[in-house]
């Protein structure tokens, strides 16, 4: 399925990949391996898009490999 980018603004280029990489992955691990990223740097723009992750509409802690998720502040989930 094609992304298609409304302008050229960077930033929101940037959130709409990684939440379609999240999407369409489950985890953060394989969403991360998808954009050639470490999980770190994933987790760290989560935080900086405030991506809610794990989506609602997935339901679950799917978030990565140990099950972690994070909320729109990008703090653990219990």
């Amino acid at each position: 399925m094609p992304i298609v980018i409304e302008d050229l603004n960077l930033r929101d280029a940037e959130r709409q990949l990684c939440v379609h990489a999240l999407e369409t992955a489950g985890t953060i691990v394989d969403a991360a391996q998808m954009l050639g990223i470490t999980r770190h740097a994933l987790k760290r723009r989560i935080i900086k898009h405030a991506i809610e992750w794990p989506s609602r509409e997935l339901g679950g802690l799917s978030g990565g490999a140990a099950g972690e998720g994070y909320d729109a502040r990008g703090l653990g989930l219990s």
